[in-house]
Formats: structure tokens, sequence, C-alpha cells
């Protein structure tokens, strides 16, 4: 099969002389820094870049245009994604895939970096094991819950967005003597509620990893105000609660009987101005892609560990999962008290 893998992630080394991006999935803040990488680092090795704009979809309708430096020049700082993304049902089947790899084809493209979250690199895999088309991932989501890196383009800013906003109700819940569940991102990870309940102080956290009682977190709280803690605040996993967090505020304020109330941060996370750490991580990755493909990698995410990036193949995305650091929730349980 044109552009196969090697087990060490590297394919037969063939001459890179046209590369294609895009971003796939929900936006997250960075996601234009990874872009401008992408574009200019070919653009320093001589190899011609095209975009592809609405992901997936936009690949499959052909909607893709060349592109220079200049193009991606004051993105850096923008959230969001200057080439815009969308849900393609198409993609999901075999023929979907086969059209999109004969749209790349036509604009004789060569391989194709895909920035997004776990689903879209699988996609991306899939791509390359059916047609043929060399693919390299970076893993663009907020919620870092992408297996083989440390941390994903986007994750930094959405906490930092978490913190801020509950430092601001901190002073509410303080003057008005209340408790506050603050419901962030997470269908089925918890990572942000995890980091940002520990940067805010919270009282409890929620996370769809460990379900606690709503018995088990009402008493956390009523310990809490006998311990002379008169306001308090619960940062919640979107995909923590069953019913979700206004459920879980009545039943609390009927165990409790302590007066409740919920801000859910909801898609603000995802907008804003990405953080210095984002965009390093994404100029950083893009940089590593490019010259990964042009040494012949493929079928592979470049991701971040201690010691630098790494290659992490694609179809391991799929087997394998990235747990939550249940040291940082004892932490948070002790530093609670």
């Amino acid at each position: 099969m044109a552009g196969g893998v090697r087990h060490s992630g590297y394919s037969i080394l063939m001459q890179l002389k046209h590369l294609g991006v895009l971003t796939s999935g929900g936006d997250a803040p960075g996601m234009n820094a990874a872009i401008r990488a992408v574009v200019r680092t070919a653009n320093y090795e001589g190899i011609k870049t095209s975009v592809v704009y609405r992901g997936y979809q936009g690949l499959i309708d052909g909607d893709i245009a060349e592109v220079g430096p200049r193009a991606v020049a004051n993105i850096i700082q923008r959230g969001g994604t200057m080439l815009r993304t969308a849900r393609c049902d198409a993609f999901l089947t075999p023929e979907g895939r086969a059209t999109a790899a004969a749209r790349l084809r036509e604009h004789e493209v060569d391989a194709l970096v895909v920035i997004g979250g776990d689903g879209s690199l699988q996609g991306a895999g899939l791509l390359q094991q059916e047609q043929g088309i060399r693919v390299i991932g970076l893993p663009g989501t907020i919620d870092n819950d992408v297996y083989g890196t440390d941390v994903t383009i986007g994750f930094n800013t959405a906490m930092n967005v978490a913190v801020d906003a509950i430092d601001r109700l901190r002073d509410t819940a303080a003057s008005h003597d209340r408790i506050f569940l603050v419901e962030v991102m997470g269908r089925n990870s918890g990572h942000i509620a995890l980091n940002v309940g520990v940067a805010v102080g919270a009282e409890a956290i929620l996370i769809p990893e460990q379900r606690p009682s709503v018995d088990q977190v009402a008493e956390a709280l009523v310990a809490a105000a006998e311990r002379g803690k008169q306001s308090s605040i619960v940062v919640v996993a979107e995909g923590a609660f069953e019913g979700g967090s206004m459920e879980l505020q009545r039943q609390i304020e009927d165990i409790a009987h302590q007066e409740v109330r919920t801000s859910i941060l909801g898609h603000m996370q995802r907008g804003g101005t990405p953080t210095t750490r984002d965009r390093v991580l994404a100029s950083r990755l893009g940089f590593v892609a490019v010259h990964r493909l042009k040494e012949g990698a493929s079928n592979v995410m470049i991701g971040v560990d201690r010691r630098g990036s790494s290659l992490v193949p694609l179809q391991e995305l799929g087997r394998r999962h990235k747990d939550i650091d249940w040291k940082l929730l004892e932490i948070a349980r002790v530093l609670a008290t």
C-alpha cells in the first residue's frame, strides 16, 4: 500500500512536495498557531501547502486552497480555527474516505496534517490504512483525553478560562455564604475538572471516572460548613452526574439544606485568546509534524512527554485510554479539608 508504515512509524522515504492541513472536531485555542506553524515550516522547507476548510466535510467537498506564509499572518493570537470545522457523517464510511482521498489526489497533495481530537485522529488513520494517504495527527482538544501525549492543544487555555471564571464566582459565593456548583466541559473525561478544581481550591470535584453519590457530596459540604467554611465551590465535569448539574443542585439542597447556585461555563472554555503555553505547544507540534513527514513518518500522532516530542501510532488511539491523574485527586481531597 502506498504510504505504508513500518513499526518505527516511518514509511518508505518519498519526496514531500505538497502538504495539506485541516482542523477537525471541536475547536480548541491554539489550533491557529498549529496551522501557522505547519504552513510556514513547509514553506521554509520548499514544500507547497494547501489548507482544507471545514474539516473532513470540506475535504470531501473539495474545499481546498493552496496558500503561502502570508495567508497565516496574524492568526497566532486568535482562538478557534481559521479553517473552521464541521461534523461529517460521510467520512465515517469507507466510501466517504475514498472520496476524500480522491480530492487530495486531484490537488496533488502528498500528505495530510490533521489537527483534532481522538475521533478525528482515528479517522486520519483510516484514511491512510484504506487509501494510502500519508497522514500525521496533532492532538487538538480542550479535553486533554488523547492517549500518548501529556497535554493537548487547547487544554491549558480552557483551564485558565475556567479558573478565572471560578475565581470570580468565589467572591460572590463568599459574599452570600453560598455553595456554587460550577460545570466545566468533560462529557467523558475529568481532566479539566480535576486540574481546575485543585487550582481553585474546590471543596469537591466530580468527574466521570469516579462518581460519588449525591449523599457523599452533600455530606462533604455539610462537613465543610461545620469546619467553619461559609461558602463552597464544587467543580463538576459535565458528564459526572447523570441528571446534570441542575438536578444535582436540587438534590444537594434537599439533603444539605443549604442554598446552592449553579453556573455552567459551557463553550466559553473553547473560545478566546490561547495562552502562551498553548501557542508554544501548537507551534512546536506543527514544526515537528512537517519535519517528521519529510523524514518519512506517517500514520502517527505527534505527542509530547517529559522527553520532548514523541510518535504515537494512530491505531493506538482507539485501543488505549488516557487516565486521569489519580494522585491529583487524592491531593484535592486532602487540601479541601
